[in-house]
């Protein structure tokens, strides 16, 4: 008779995996091996962890099988191809690790970054990162020339996170020198879900006894306490130490490579001023200087508060609703009819992978990695289309893009827009942000006709945002602000909306509560949630 295995339990997965996590956390490779090993029924993730152990002892080929069985739970984790492209060139099967480049690039699906951080790896992998390790490779097969068209197309690319690597990467080719492969960084692992682990720990539902009765005489307590008046007050949201600073700490040295930029040694303390720019610098303030580093150099930095200053602290979170009636608004007019179905504006692949990411490569030939495969095909018919059309992408409740000649003026675009948006053109209003502020401003050709998409088009490409104007109606609006953090609506009187977007003030509740419209409705909110950023701005709807 044959007997079934008897099946993993779950809580015993949570529980090997967490304390496998904080022996890597101790550089205890054995120790999360051990753990490891007890698990019976891995997940893609737990055997990810199993070669991040095997690297971190110098086990490459224990490391490269743990990574091929990763890869076969989950044939769509372009990290796994990633880690393993580099591993594949430590033990000189280069052939192979220009596949895995490959198949990492195109398990991108096009991002130039993909932040693993809610599947508990704290790591973004950037496509730039994919295409040095295939210039890497390009490196030790000798063709140098294909490693460094490689890179110039890397460094063509739009997105964050690059620094100097690129230019300090171009200068050793020039030299004739091996790039050394990325990988994820030692230590850096797939975690469990924190409440998941706290479901783990036993708890006493029933609780301790309580003495709730008194043997002082003419106590005339007998029961339990009533219950208490709410005091006025905030409630209070819980995060992490590190979440609820801006302190960051530096993980390498960097040296200043331009104008602007800081040489911080590794380890230091840094304040973070400003978000990430275009080219991943972000602005901070290190030792009386402000100044630009690179944000993927940055790492949060637990700061430790005394329970003496927790009890000072000012008070940060939701205030309590008003104890007035709130404001009443018109009925909003919902427009009923599906949004319409985005198309995609180009089916070209981009430059950061090879036409073998569509078709299928013959068996006999080993893969070709060319960064500018499809616009070698024609460069003067792409470049032509490059320079007399912009890519337009438009932020409304979903996003669409559309693709307009460069000369189109403002009145025609919103024609468009609202054609997509199944609209009517004159209850849109389109906006911008400009460089260096949050803010979202009209655009120009709004109240200056005139105005053409050359004038906000950059590289190609625009990012607008539209926002509808009906339900505003003969309401002044006081001032802007623009918001700081996500808000969900606490009743049918409240204004919902996201970060980044600009809000309407058209009256002040009291001093916590403000009354906005933002994105077509008017409600209520916290005026904690949003800030004004120019006091100046004051303008009358009549529409």
């Amino acid at each position: 008779m044959m007997h079934q295995s008897k099946r993993m339990l779950y809580t015993d997965l949570l529980r090997l995996w967490d304390e496998e996590v904080q022996a890597m956390d101790a550089k205890d490779w054995l120790g999360a091996l051990a753990k490891l090993e007890e698990i019976s029924e891995h997940t893609s993730r737990t055997l990810f962890n199993t070669a991040a152990a095997h690297l971190c002892l110098g086990q490459l080929d224990l490391a490269l099988k743990a990574l091929d069985m990763t890869i076969a739970k989950d044939e769509r984790l372009a990290v796994g191809f990633f880690q393993r492209s580099a591993v594949m060139m430590q033990v000189d099967r280069l052939e192979e690790a220009l596949s895995d480049c490959i198949w990492a690039q195109k398990h991108m699906r096009g991002n130039t970054v993909i932040d693993y951080k809610q599947l508990g790896l704290r790591f973004k992998l950037y496509s730039w990162q994919v295409l040095y390790n295939a210039a890497a490779v390009y490196c030790r097969m000798g063709q140098w020339e294909q490693a460094r068209k490689v890179l110039l197309s890397v460094s063509q690319e739009r997105g964050g996170g690059r620094g100097g690597n690129i230019e300090v990467a171009l200068d050793s080719i020039t030299n004739q020198e091996v790039l050394a492969p990325l990988l994820v960084p030692e230590g850096v692992v797939f975690r469990p879900r924190k409440q998941d682990v706290e479901q783990l720990k036993q708890r006493d539902f029933l609780g301790k006894a309580k003495v709730i009765s008194s043997i002082i005489p003419n106590d005339d307590f007998g029961g339990f306490e009533p219950l208490r008046m709410q005091k006025p007050g905030f409630y209070e949201p819980k995060v992490d130490g590190a979440q609820d600073s801006r302190y960051m700490r530096m993980q390498v040295p960097f040296m200043a490579r331009g104008p602007g930029q800081l040489t911080v040694p590794g380890g230091a303390m840094l304040f973070l001023f400003g978000e990430e720019d275009r080219d991943g610098m972000a602005t901070v303030i290190y030792d009386g200087q402000r100044g630009l580093v690179p944000m993927s150099l940055l790492e949060p930095a637990e700061v430790k508060t005394t329970k003496s200053k927790k009890e000072k602290r000012v008070p940060n979170g939701i205030p309590l609703p008003p104890e007035l009636k709130p404001p009443t608004r018109p009925k909003a007019q919902f427009n009923t009819s599906a949004p319409p179905r985005v198309r995609s504006i180009s089916d070209t692949p981009p430059p950061s992978y090879t036409t073998a990411t569509h078709a299928p490569l013959p068996a006999s030939e080993p893969p070709k990695y060319t960064a500018n495969a499809a616009s070698d095909q024609n460069p003067s018919s792409s470049q032509g289309a490059e320079e007399e059309s912009v890519v337009v992408k438009v932020h409304y409740t979903y996003t669409v893009a559309l693709s307009v000649p460069l000369d189109t003026p403002y009145h025609e675009l919103k024609e468009q827009i609202a054609q997509k948006l199944g609209q009517p053109a004159s209850h849109l209003r389109l906006r911008q942000k400009q460089h260096g502020s949050r803010v979202l401003v009209p655009l120009c050709g709004e109240v200056e006709p005139g105005g053409t998409m050359q004038e906000v088009a950059e590289a190609g490409r625009a990012t607008l945002w539209c926002q509808t104007e009906d339900p505003l109606a003969n309401r002044t609006i006081l001032y802007q602000m623009v918001a700081l953090y996500d808000y969900a609506a606490q009743g049918p009187e409240d204004l919902e909306f996201s970060e980044g977007e600009t809000i309407d003030i058209l009256g002040e509740v009291n001093e916590e509560w403000l009354e906005g419209h933002c994105a077509g409705n008017i409600g209520i909110f916290p005026s904690c949630f949003a800030y004004r950023e120019n006091a100046d701005i004051s303008e009358t709807s009549q529409l």
